[in-house]
């Protein structure tokens, strides 16, 4: 009789099992989340592992920086690129105002500690395109600016917890988005031949490229606009740039072109072709523009991003990201990055992997890194 009840509890407990990993695959349901980036992870690292491309004297090759003459000439292709002009400085004495909108009120933002108030400051585009920014203006201020970037997730409401943390640290802080996403619009543009689009997509921006406009400035434009803006307004002693996700492209790009920023901090926000192993690790539009990563790759723009007197470049990964860019492929790379501003005198480059927890995010572990660099 006994053995029969555990035969019984067996069967059971053998089908309880059976359903609920079934449910686990059909439904995705915890810990669907954690298994599927860890295999993604174990399987993007097995083919990274058997990459025969991959040695030193390969990745070296694909940096053609040697010296400061490099460092203008890629400098002045990415101005040109972006902006048509050949140098940051004649964009910035060209830039246009955002609109401003003083001390706005936004109930979301109620409860923010050392908050005297908020400013909102839009950028207009071409195609009616916006960017919609918030400026928060601490009680008590250390005079240096923090851009914050979300990237693709929204709105930067997702990044409360990170412009407190930097509010609490008497830090004024810029939050941003990508094109498109959050308080930003999706307007509805009339192209030739296409007919009227709504711009819901990254990659339908490809579709405005004309000989005299280059839709990816859409993603630094407001950067530029703003930054300029808030340098001529507060002279802030010091500029840092820190962003999730698309953010830490955006963080990537723009730094590498603007030495105004001297700390700027990517969180899973890219890594060089080569690593890109799993679908979810491609990119869109404008990680993946061949028009631009044919004069500047990855490699080198980690370069940009950190060379400079006084600055840095911290690429932050999550582990067990979910999203993107997890494990360890930043290996392959980051002493030859490292060694390479090095060699040409002025700024540094570091990777830090955050094994802390399994999401898509900037945890308290990054934050506590964050500003310790920083300060």
């Amino acid at each position: 009789m006994r053995n029969n009840i555990l035969i019984l509890i067996s069967i059971f407990l053998i089908a309880v099992i059976f359903f609920y990993g079934f449910s686990v695959g059909m439904y995705k349901i915890f810990p669907y989340e954690f298994l599927d980036s860890s295999s993604d992870a174990l399987s993007g690292q097995k083919a990274i592992e058997s990459n025969q491309f991959l040695n030193q004297a390969d990745i070296d090759s694909l940096i053609k920086i040697d010296n400061k003459s490099d460092i203008d000439q890629k400098r002045n292709f990415l101005t040109e690129f972006f902006w048509d002009v050949g140098s940051l400085q004649r964009v910035i004495d060209k830039s246009p105002l955002p609109q401003v909108e003083y001390d706005i009120s936004d109930s979301r933002y109620s409860d923010f500690q050392n908050l005297n108030r908020i400013d909102k400051l839009t950028v207009e585009m071409e195609y009616g395109i916006n960017s919609i920014s918030y400026l928060f203006i601490p009680e008590v201020s250390n005079e240096k600016l923090i851009l914050y970037h979300q990237g693709h997730g929204g709105d930067f409401i997702l990044g409360q917890e990170t412009i407190q943390f930097f509010l609490n640290r008497d830090f004024t802080v810029l939050a941003s988005t990508m094109p498109l996403v959050g308080m930003n619009n999706q307007p509805i543009v009339e192209i030739d031949g296409f007919g009227k689009i709504k711009l819901i997509s990254h990659e339908q921006l490809n579709l405005l490229k004309t000989n005299g406009f280059n839709p990816m400035r859409l993603f630094i434009d407001p950067i530029q606009i703003n930054l300029t803006f808030l340098h001529k307004e507060y002279a802030f002693q010091q500029y840092s740039m820190i962003g999730i996700s698309g953010g830490g492209w955006t963080t990537v790009i723009y730094s590498a072109i603007d030495e105004r920023i001297s700390d700027s901090f990517s969180v899973a926000g890219s890594m060089p072709f080569y690593l890109r192993v799993n679908d979810r690790d491609i990119g869109d539009y404008e990680q993946t523009n061949t028009d631009l990563y044919q004069n500047v790759n990855y490699l080198e723009f980690y370069i940009l991003s950190g060379y400079g007197e006084g600055r840095k470049h911290i690429q932050i990964f999550n582990k067990n990201d979910p999203c993107c860019f997890s494990g360890n492929g930043y290996e392959t790379y980051e002493f030859i990055v490292r060694d390479k501003i090095s060699q040409l005198g002025n700024g540094d480059f570091q990777v830090f992997v955050d094994d802390t927890h399994n999401e898509h995010k900037i945890s308290d572990t990054a934050l506590e890194y964050i500003i310790k660099n920083i300060d």
